[in-house]
């Protein structure tokens, strides 16, 4: 690959993973108008990487490219939230029924570390950073069971379930329960109580549908009628 290739493939690289970020962090809202000439002047880029993010987040289903109409930040599916988690219901019931028959030190340690992290951004909201550790928190789970492969899977259905976390994240900082039945997970692992631990992570995972529908309420825009 010549070095122009490379560089151009690292642009649209860029664009690509900041307009994903700036989406699912609600930078840029559900419904939100955005075009290739805006973004190509904001970033300072050629159209060409612009049109190639586009074409990839529009697969995602983060865009909607309406012809004659322009570009729009996806609405929120809510059947698409639903489905998602279902997916990672059953599949986190699953892995942390493994977790507590052999979880590695390394991992539980992670967690542990994860923990405070969270205890902290209840001193200092910070909604994306609280965002990223309760992925990172799960993702451990997967990694200490040896199924990141999974996770990554679980990840390709997630756009829509994130964003609504995310929403939830940044409407109410009372982050305590959640991080309450994160440092229960971990507890059970330690105790190697399979049944508790997966009634715990079937009750985080089901915050998702009370949530939802005060979400629907409270941000009606946000979401697909």
């Amino acid at each position: 690959m010549s070095s122009k290739s490379k560089q151009s493939s690292s642009t649209r690289d860029v664009v690509y993973a900041t307009l994903k970020q700036l989406i699912l962090s609600l930078k840029l809202p559900p419904g939100t108008a955005i075009s290739e000439k805006e973004i190509s002047l904001e970033f300072q880029v050629s159209r060409t990487p612009v049109r190639e993010s586009f074409v990839r987040l529009a697969q995602e289903g983060l865009l909607e490219v309406y012809p004659q109409r322009g570009t729009y930040v996806s609405l929120i599916q809510v059947d698409l939230v639903e489905e998602a988690r279902f997916m990672r219901e059953q599949l986190e019931r699953a892995v942390i029924r493994l977790a507590c028959l052999q979880f590695p030190d390394r991992e539980m340690q992670a967690l542990e570390q994860n923990l405070a992290q969270q205890q902290a951004c209840l001193l200092k909201p910070d909604d994306e950073r609280m965002f990223q550790l309760d992925e990172e928190f799960h993702s451990t789970l997967f990694a200490g069971c040896n199924k990141s492969k999974t996770w990554t899977v679980i990840q390709q259905m997630n756009v829509h379930l994130n964003r609504s976390r995310m929403l939830r994240l940044s409407s109410d900082h009372q982050w305590d329960h959640l991080i309450h039945q994160h440092r229960s997970m971990v507890e059970a692992i330690r105790q190697h109580d399979a049944k508790t631990a997966e009634r715990i992570m079937q009750e985080h995972l089901h915050l998702t549908v009370t949530d939802l529908a005060i979400l629907r309420d409270t941000y009606p825009s946000y979401f697909q009628q």
